[in-house]
């Protein structure tokens, strides 16, 4: 964690509340925060993923990794599968609340932005084998990597696509009439998340959800997610530090929640 993180995380320990829905008046919330927040229940899919995981933690092999996002408009580095999924896989307690939302609001049509070594895709994907997960990486190497493994691990609700969001995206959209569920993981900066967010907005149904990674990321990575939760679209928002989450619901009134999890 940087400075800005670590002071932000403080004010979400402070502020967050409701941990057992207590207060809630939300039946909505309600739930969402007992039967997914709270939710122990193991699936078998948790343990494949992990056991996927450790493997790539102690995986050696090479890659050279192309990077676009935050930071850097273009920057190329050699790096190993150990050291990518130790630094960028999405941590197991996060990972496994993708799969119970996409499970208890039965998402059948998925979109990823930013799929890396693929565990967050594998957690989208394996709560249904019905589910369709389009998932866009713009290194050509990682992408690689990720379809080769959900081969290898015989997951064929995936489909891969390869190139920068800017020039894949709209395309990706178009080709679909609306997704049920979308996750942003891809470039951390507000021009660009905001970018995303607008141009998937009409893809939006009354029941789709949003998940924004690392809206805690930067400063402005933290004003992206105030304009987005603030968005006249949007009905019920969800902060949980790591993630925050949005839903269109009309029979939702406006609010936002800072929940702790």
């Amino acid at each position: 964690m940087n400075w800005y993180q670590v002071f932000s995380y403080i004010k979400y320990k402070l502020t967050s509340k409701h941990r057992k829905g207590y207060g809630i008046h939300s039946p909505f919330l309600f739930g969402f925060i007992n039967n997914i927040l709270l939710e122990k229940a193991p699936f078998y899919s948790f343990e494949k993923i992990e056991a996927w995981r450790k493997s790539l933690y102690i995986s050696k092999v090479p890659i050279n990794k192309t990077d676009y996002g935050a930071g850097s408009s273009y920057k190329k580095e050699l790096s190993t599968i150990s050291e990518i999924s130790k630094k960028s896989s999405i941590p197991s307690k996060y990972g496994k609340l993708l799969f119970k939302i996409a499970n208890r609001y039965n998402a059948t049509n998925i979109l990823e932005l930013g799929t890396s070594l693929g565990i967050s895709t594998l957690y989208l994907s394996l709560h249904n084998s019905n589910a369709k997960v389009t998932t866009i990486e713009g290194c050509p190497n990682l992408s690689q990597f990720a379809k080769d493994s959900f081969t290898e691990l015989g997951i064929k609700n995936i489909t891969q696509i390869t190139g920068k969001f800017d020039d894949v995206l709209p395309k990706t959209l178009k080709d679909n009439d609306s997704f049920d569920l979308i996750f942003f993981d891809g470039n951390h900066t507000k021009e660009a998340t905001l970018s995303y967010f607008k141009q998937c907005l009409p893809k939006a149904k009354n029941d789709s959800i949003f998940i924004f990674d690392d809206i805690y990321w930067s400063k402005e990575m933290t004003e992206a997610w105030q304009e987005i939760y603030t968005h006249p679209s949007v009905t019920l928002s969800i902060d949980i530090f790591r993630f925050g989450i949005i839903f269109f619901r009309k029979e939702s009134q406006k609010e936002h929640f800072i929940i702790r999890f």
